[in-house]
C-alpha cells in the first residue's frame, strides 16, 4: 500500500533537493529584504536586524 498523503520524500535523493530549494528559497527572501532600505524595512515592520529571523518565521515547518 502506498501513501500518496505523506509530504515527506523517501529517497535522500529527493530529500536533499527539497533542503537545497528551502535553502535558495530562504537566501532569495534574505536577498529580497536586503535590498529593500531601511525606511522601507520599518514601513513593514522590520530593521536590518529582523531579518533573518523574520526570514526563518516564514519557513518553519508546520
Amino acid at each position: 500500500m502506498s501513501d500518496h498523503n505523506n509530504p515527506r520524500p523517501r529517497s535522500s535523493l529527493a530529500r536533499m533537493i527539497v533542503r537545497g530549494f528551502g535553502r535558495w528559497q530562504r537566501r532569495k527572501a534574505m536577498d529580497q529584504l536586503q535590498a529593500l532600505d531601511d525606511r522601507e524595512l520599518w514601513g513593514i515592520g522590520l530593521s536590518r536586524n529582523d531579518i533573518p529571523r523574520a526570514v526563518e518565521g516564514l519557513f518553519q515547518d508546520k
